[in-house]
C-alpha cells in the first residue's frame, strides 16, 4: 500500500491487487459492507497517521476507484462532523465513513515530468503500443489508454511498465479532458517515440 498526502485534510492510497490478495480481499468485496473491508480502511487510517501525520478527529469520506489490472485508488477526506456524530464511539475505535465506489475501464496515469512520458514511450513502443491520448493539467502530464490501445499485450505487464514512470491518476479523466490541454489526441506513444527516441538515435 502506497500513501501520499494531497493536502491537510486529504490523502491518497494506492492498493495493488497483490496487496488486496494478501488481505484476502477481492475487488467485489469493496462493494459490500464487510468487516474485513472496515479493517482495511482502519489499517489505512493508522498507517496514514504514522507515515503522514494524518489525524482523524471526525467522520471521513472515502472514495474508491477500481481500475483494470492496476488495483484501487482510495481517496480519504476529512468531512465536517454533524450533530449525529458519535464522539464516544469514535474514541472507542469506531470510524464513521461515507464510502463512494466507482469503476473505470480506462487506464489513466499521471506523470510529474514530460521526460517520464518520453521514457515510457521508449519502453512501450517495442511492445507494439502506439496509442494513448496525452494531456497536461495543473503542471502534470496525463495519458489515457482505451481498451483497444492495449489489446496487443498482457495488461498486467503493461500496467507494470506504466507504474515505473508514473502513477494511477486520482484526477478524473473527465476533468482533465474538460479543463486540461490536449497535447496529442491519438497515437501519443508513437509520436513521442518518433520525435524524441528515434531522432536521438540518428
Amino acid at each position: 500500500m502506497r500513501l501520499e498526502r494531497l493536502n491537510t485534510d486529504k490523502f491518497k492510497a494506492f492498493l495493488t491487487y497483490d496487496d488486496m490478495h494478501e488481505r484476502g480481499l477481492t475487488k467485489e468485496d469493496l462493494w459490500q459492507d464487510l468487516p474485513k473491508v472496515h479493517d482495511l480502511f482502519r489499517d489505512m487510517i493508522i498507517e496514514a497517521d504514522d507515515e503522514l501525520g494524518f489525524k482523524v478527529d471526525g467522520p471521513i469520506a472515502v472514495e474508491v476507484y477500481a481500475m483494470p489490472a492496476q488495483g484501487m485508488v482510495i481517496i480519504v477526506s476529512k468531512s465536517q462532523a454533524d450533530d449525529d456524530f458519535d464522539e464516544e464511539g469514535f474514541e472507542e475505535g469506531y470510524i464513521e465513513m461515507q464510502v463512494t465506489l466507482d469503476e473505470t475501464d480506462d487506464i489513466f496515469y499521471e506523470f510529474q515530468d514530460i521526460e517520464d512520458v518520453i521514457a515510457l514511450s521508449s519502453r512501450l513502443h517495442p511492445f507494439g503500443i502506439k496509442g494513448g491520448k496525452l494531456y497536461s493539467y495543473q503542471n502534470q502530464y496525463f495519458i489515457k489508454f482505451e481498451e483497444y490501445d492495449v489489446d496487443v499485450v498482457d495488461e498486467e505487464a503493461f500496467v507494470a511498465l506504466l507504474s515505473e514512470f508514473g502513477s494511477p491518476s486520482t484526477v478524473s479523466s473527465y476533468l482533465v479532458e474538460e479543463y486540461g490541454k490536449k497535447l496529442m489526441k491519438a497515437d501519443s506513444i508513437l509520436q513521442l517515440y518518433s520525435c524524441f527516441i528515434e531522432n536521438r538515435k540518428d
